[in-house]
């Protein structure tokens, strides 16, 4: 079933609210009364929809998240190691924008409520086309896969892998194209 239109709109304009106070500062800088008042709802309204601000950030960036994970599996037929899907290089070049949220929502390594989604999503989706395809051990891998991605995205993210969009992109894809091929009992 689909979610009430209304609802969906409220939360549009909190997460869009959120993304343009966060464009300024850092999340723990930004108040409830300021973000209500720019999303033009009420406070009250606010708390019908979210428990508190790091629910709404983590919702405001779960764009990155299905981003992330349609990225990875953007590609049909055998991956080619030298060259990542256009989506995986387009989600990097993506990020800038609002990487000082993302920082404080995945952290090094890729915990943090964002790297928590973000692993999830990416572990069932991995798990599923790995299973469809009949390729072994589709936990096993799927884990891999998801754990490597949000720990070398969050790493990425706060500087501790030094390369451009392009670069990590490529990176990334060697990397679980090696997951992947890694023979398995």
């Amino acid at each position: 079933m689909s979610e009430d239109p209304r609802t969906e709109r409220t939360r549009a304009k909190l997460r869009r609210a959120l993304l343009e106070e966060c464009a300024s500062g850092p999340l723990d800088k930004v108040g409830v009364a300021a973000l209500v008042r720019r999303a033009g709802v009420g406070r009250a309204t606010f708390y019908v929809h979210y428990a508190d601000l790091e629910a709404l950030a983590v919702d405001a960036c779960a764009e990155i998240v299905r981003e992330a994970v349609d990225a990875l599996h953007a590609w049909r037929g055998v991956p080619d190691p030298a060259s990542p899907p256009p989506a995986l290089v387009e989600f990097f070049e993506g990020i800038p924008p609002h990487a000082g949220l993302y920082r404080e929502l995945l952290r090094p390594g890729g915990g943090g409520p964002l790297g928590l989604v973000l692993h999830r999503d990416l572990r069932a989706r991995s798990r599923d086309e790995r299973a469809l395809a009949g390729a072994p051990e589709p936990e096993l891998v799927a884990s891999a896969v998801a754990a490597a991605f949000a720990g070398v995205f969050a790493d990425w993210l706060h500087g501790a892998i030094a390369a451009n969009p392009a670069e990590i992109a490529g990176r990334v894809w060697r990397l679980l194209i090696s997951l992947h091929r890694t023979p398995l009992p």
